[in-house]
């Protein structure tokens, strides 16, 4: 589909058809905000069972507490998400005003007018001056720049920092700044879309301008909407797509929320809990109406009818499906929301992980899945710029079959090479004109007179240096004309084409004419298999060949530069190819590719650059902990074999030889790459090395291969490898390595600092982009963004670990305090007829779930079951999260049993002091709270680890306040609670109670917590045991998981290989009573003994077919 756009055309139908330009991104209005977000909100099963239960409450007759109960946090919880919902929209209202208010000058009937940029509408002319934001997508006509060129920041679209040049078509060049508002023609352009890097579009200008000659159009003769112009005094352009059309707005929107583990577990556990409460209520309800048709009408006082309406057998199981509706804790979500919301501040506010040298801090831009940097088992990772510093310093190089810079390890400072430049070598002269002119670079000339090179990628401005410091300089680009300074001599080329860089051609060629002797020249570079096997018939190539070998042995990026001389009729002939492929909207892209590959062949290969990128500080460190924490790594890269391997060998990603193995898959057709796999599968099946130290390898043609045909397999052998060094892969293969490993139930997680790493970083279960020389857009695309590689590691041990530890507290708590008054309603039904009456008056049960219980757990955000230095100091306790140790059915069920055994010693106590015409209902109901709030005091005290002023604040000051609050309501004599408290305060007996609750209560849960601290420690026991006398740790020892269990024999790749893998609880169940400790005043201690092997016991997940 395409449009066609009629410029400064006011009575054109196509201002009507296309929208104009104000910007919305606001999710709601003023008459829809109300039923819009309830409709969102009850679209959640959770809130549609709570809304039901309330609904219920409403019927007199079943209702056993007042609605007011369920009804008060019901609409306290959806007024916090809802103001949550209003102030963000508020704020995206606020920017898009600003935005749309902004004045620019648009030509109205032939005339410049100052008007808002919300009026602006598809084939308007819009003028900018410089520093102006641009307002919409349009297509240059016209500069202030004598060769039709323009500057822009591009930073709020792509995050790159390095200035653009864009260029007014050629149809558009001579044509008077003053007649520019009168200019008539139309622009065949494609429907919008939101790929910023291109535009296939046709302009066709009407007479008088041209004559109807048709002009292709780029992504180069376009300015994208939120650029700024810069450099440039003024600019106008036809606007093409406007308001939420333009690129960047097709680009916005709400990405797919992601599931944390720990989310799909509370959801599993919030499922059982259902199911669990409809078969108490089911067989209450049974014996509630066995009871009323007995025992009930023995007695006088119980006045039920002898015959009832159709619907009396529903009354009192519904009556307990109201009773027990709190089984499930309705403020549970808000409570995880808040709690998730800090986790991500903590990341925002630390300190640690600022990138001193760019003042860049690390941010959470998702705030609901940081528990789940906790539970990481694999990372994938991009080398350039992710491992390196992506500051790129050219080394060595090889000029027609001889080496430079090999003896001092800088080819600038051989005095070889500085010779062949100064006595003219003809070979060094073509090589260096190649690195000079070859490129996209834009030369600017500072206020000092020095010459500053704008380069969008760190390879070209590397060589462009290189070549000015060995005497070849660009100085300046005035159009299509460079002008080169060698020496003392001034060279001029004009540029005729240039045949762009992409990912499957993997080189960019340039034609130009030399102005000095009017030849028409091909330059090409790129990589060595895009150019070698394209020189002419008869070339040796061998040296080069072998000099890429070498440098790439040396962990260098290397490119291969070659050049041919062009006839005049094959350039014309050609270039009317290209000009109808530049034209075409329909696969401009393959046909462009098509017709370059028609032009270079035949080249002569001129040498051959070696560049290198050096590892960021801290990276080896940080891979060898993250490996220590039973993290496994795999480099996803477009760079060359053996420059990615030997990367890998220098950050320990790899081990050397003979201890490390490197299983190469390759091959060029199905048959190759099915017998390399199955070989690798039979080495990894019978080595004897570690896991760790085994690692294959592959390139993007074995991977598309086996993608594409041997998935199965592949998958296999995922699933056995915990090292893979993938190289000239594309941004595709990327995503879909990374599904690979999520298919078979492996948390990922994916950090790059590109453009080509967005699709990978999003398609993880958690994306981190490094704020790096390639821009801003992975950081963008991401989860959470960091300065460096290095600080991965605390965002994962420290944030990562103490976010999913806290949240299984709360979300286990929440049940447990839920649970706990729950069951002893059901135990109070029991002496109560079964009749479904509350124990508890509705103020109380909703002061319960709101406040009482719920704003001492709130502070264990700020708790710490170990220091950050011992978790750094002992990666390998990280297994316990990866093991979701801390919430899993087991634990689950601990705590549903310590919230039984917790109602059954409130209510025996409460009942057996106070029930039986001892005391009010009231009193009992009273106590028996008191109970409860006085239990979950003591049990969030036992379960946390760290004190701090807030957390003591919140615990006992929350239980003073339950005294304050309740004395309070008991002297309101309408409250229903007249003076209760203050009897029962007034009471040695109330005292002697509570005093026996908790004694009763918490005996047990101590004296099992001290016989597994001091008798069965985990390593995390240890750990702070240690911590609290102070003695220093000599070795945590290895726990990391078994080698998974390979089968001796390869079946053939038709048969599914075995997906048994060891598990990451293997470790934590191998805790020993018997780890040696001896504590002391500076006595050190050993514990985990070091073993080569666990268990054999293992058990496997299984992978989801592909």
């Amino acid at each position: 589909m395409k449009r066609f756009v009629y410029i400064n055309d006011d009575e054109s139908p196509t201002q009507e058809i296309y929208c104009d330009n104000r910007i919305s991104n606001r999710k709601y209005t003023l008459l829809n905000f109300l039923p819009k977000n309830l409709w969102e909100q009850f679209s959640r099963f959770m809130n549609q069972y709570f809304l039901l239960i309330a609904c219920l409450q409403l019927w007199s007759l079943i209702t056993p507490v007042n609605p007011a109960s369920t009804w008060g946090p019901l609409i306290f919880i959806f007024a916090v998400s809802a103001s949550k919902e209003a102030w963000d929209d508020y704020n995206r209202y606020l920017s898009d005003k600003k935005a749309n208010d902004k004045e620019v000058w648009v030509v109205r009937q032939g005339i410049k007018k100052h008007l808002q940029a919300q009026d602006i509408h598809v084939g308007n002319i819009v003028w900018l001056r410089e520093n102006d934001e641009v307002p919409c997508d349009l297509v240059l006509i016209g500069t202030s720049d004598p060769q039709g060129l323009c500057y822009l920041e591009t930073a709020a679209l792509d995050g790159e920092t390095d200035l653009k040049t864009r260029a007014i078509p050629s149809a558009c060049m001579g044509i008077d700044s003053d007649l520019l508002h009168k200019i008539k023609g139309v622009i065949e352009c494609p429907n919008p879309d939101k790929d910023i890097r291109r535009f296939d579009a046709n302009l066709r200008l009407f007479p008088p301008f041209i004559d109807n000659d048709v002009c292709p159009l780029t992504i180069k003769n376009t300015i994208l909407q939120s650029c700024y112009l810069r450099n440039t005094e003024w600019v106008c352009g036809v606007a093409v797509y406007t308001g939420n059309e333009t690129k960047l707005g097709m680009s916005r929107g709400i990405p797919e929320p992601k599931l944390t583990a720990m989310d799909a577990m509370i959801d599993k556990l919030t499922g059982a809990i259902f199911v669990f409460q409809i078969v108490v209520v089911i067989v209450l309800g049974i014996a509630g109406n066995v009871w009323k048709d007995t025992e009930a009408r023995k007695h006088w006082y119980v006045l039920y009818p002898n015959e009832g309406p159709w619907y009396e057998l529903l009354v009192i199981p519904l009556r307990f499906e109201l009773l027990c509706s709190i089984m499930i804790p309705i403020s549970i979500k808000v409570s995880l929301d808040l709690m998730k919301g800090l986790y991500a501040k903590f990341i925002d506010w630390d300190a640690e992980m600022i990138d001193h040298e760019t003042g860049c801090p690390s941010h959470a831009t998702n705030t609901a899945i940081s528990e789940d940097l906790g539970q990481v088992e694999y990372i994938l990772t991009d080398k350039t710029g992710t491992l390196t510093e992506n500051k790129m310093v050219f080394r060595r190089c090889c000029i027609n079959g001889i080496f430079y810079g090999n003896e001092s390890g800088n080819a600038l400072k051989d005095a070889r090479l500085l010779n062949a430049v100064a006595s003219g070598s003809p070979d060094v002269i073509q090589f260096l004109t190649v690195m000079a002119i070859c490129n996209t670079v834009i030369p600017v000339q500072s206020k000092t007179g020095a010459i500053l090179y704008k380069a969008q990628s760190q390879d070209e401005d590397a060589l462009v240096q290189a070549a000015a410091k060995l005497h070849m300089v660009f100085v300046s680009k005035s159009g299509n004309i460079l002008e080169i300074r060698y020496n003392a001599s001034v060279l001029h080329y004009e540029v005729l084409e240039i045949l762009e860089f992409t990912s499957e051609r993997k080189r960019m060629s340039v034609v130009v004419r030399d102005c000095q002797n009017r030849k028409i020249i091909l330059l090409s570079k790129g990589a060595d298999e895009a150019i070698l096997p394209y020189t002419a018939a008869g070339q040796q190539t061998r040296t080069f060949s072998e000099a890429v070998e070498q440098y790439a042995q040396m962990g260098l990026r290397t490119l291969c530069l070659a050049w041919r001389e062009l006839k005049e009729d094959e350039y014309h002939e050609w270039s009317l190819m290209f000009r109808e492929a530049s034209s075409t909207l329909v696969d401009r892209e393959w046909r462009i590719a098509e017709v370059c590959q028609r032009l270079e062949h035949d080249l002569e290969a001129l040498g051959i650059t070696a560049i290198e990128d050096r590892l960021q500080d801290g990276v080896p460190e940080t891979i060898e902990t993250l490996r220590k924490a039973g993290i496994n790594f795999w480099m996803l890269t477009g760079d060359k074999q053996n420059t990615a391997i030997q990367i890998a060998l220098s950050c320990n990603f790899i081990s050397p030889e003979p201890k490390g193995q490197l299983l190469l898959i390759d091959g060029k057709t199905e048959d190759e790459v099915s017998r390399s796999l199955e070989r690798v599968l039979l080495t990894m099946s019978i080595t004897t090395s570690e896991p760790k130290d085994v690692a294959f390898v592959v390139d993007g043609w074995a991977l598309e291969i086996l993608l594409k045909h041997y998935r199965k397999a592949f998958t296999d052998l995922a699933i056995l490898s915990r090292t893979a060094i993938c190289c000239r892969v594309t941004p595709s293969q990327k995503a879909q390595l990374v599904e690979l490993l999520k298919s078979c139930d492996y948390r990922t997680l994916a950090v790059g600092d590109g453009g080509n790493d967005v699709r990978m970083i999003q398609q993880a279960d958690i994306g981190v982009g490094i704020s790096g020389r390639e821009g801003l857009q992975a950081a963008r695309a991401a989860d959470y963004s960091i300065g460096k590689f290095r600080f991965l590691k605390r965002l994962i041990l420290v944030h990562g670990r103490y976010s999913y530890n806290r949240t299984a507290f709360l979300s286990q708590y929440s049940f447990y305090k839920s649970l706990l008054i729950c069951f002893i309603q059901i135990f109070f039904s029991f002496i109560s007829g079964v009749s479904g009456t509350s124990l508890f008056n509705s103020v109380s049960l909703m002061a319960y779930n709101v406040f009482y219980t719920s704003i001492p757990v709130l502070v264990s955000v700020l708790d710490k079951d170990l220091s950050e230095e011992t978790v750094m100091q002992h990666p390998q306790i990280l297994f316990y999260c990866q093991a979701g140790r801390l919430l899993n059915p087991s634990t689950f069920a601990g705590w549903f049993g310590r919230s039984l055994f917790h109602a059954i010693v409130v209510f025996i106590i409460s009942i057996n002091a106070y029930a039986y015409e001892k005391s009010e209902m009231e009193e009992v109901a009273m106590v028996a709270l008191s109970g409860c709030i006085w239990l979950q005091a003591f049990v969030v005290t036992l379960e946390t680890n760290s004190f701090t002023i807030l957390q003591h604040l919140a615990i006992w000051g929350n239980l003073i306040a339950f005294y304050v609050i309740n004395w309070i309501v008991s002297a309101i004599p309408s409250s229903g609670m007249y003076t209760i408290m203050f009897r029962l305060c007034g009471q040695p007996s109330y005292w002697i109670t509570v005093f026996l609750i908790v004694a009763a209560g918490m005996g047990p849960i101590l004296a099992l917590k001290y016989f597994r601290y001091t008798y069965r420690p985990s390593k995390i026991n240890t750990l702070q045991q240690a911590e609290r006398l102070g003695g220093p740790i000599l070795s945590l020892g290895n726990i990391e998981p078994q080698p998974r269990s390979l089968e001796k024999e390869v079946s053939p790749l038709s048969i599914t290989q075995p997906k048994n893998r060891s598990s990451v609880y293997e470790p934590l169940l191998s805790d020993s009573p018997n780890a040696r400790r001896s504590f002391g005043s500076g006595t050190p201690f050993d514990f985990f003994q070091s073993q080569s092997r666990l268990s054999s016991s293992s058990y496997s997940r299984n992978c989801k077919d592909n």
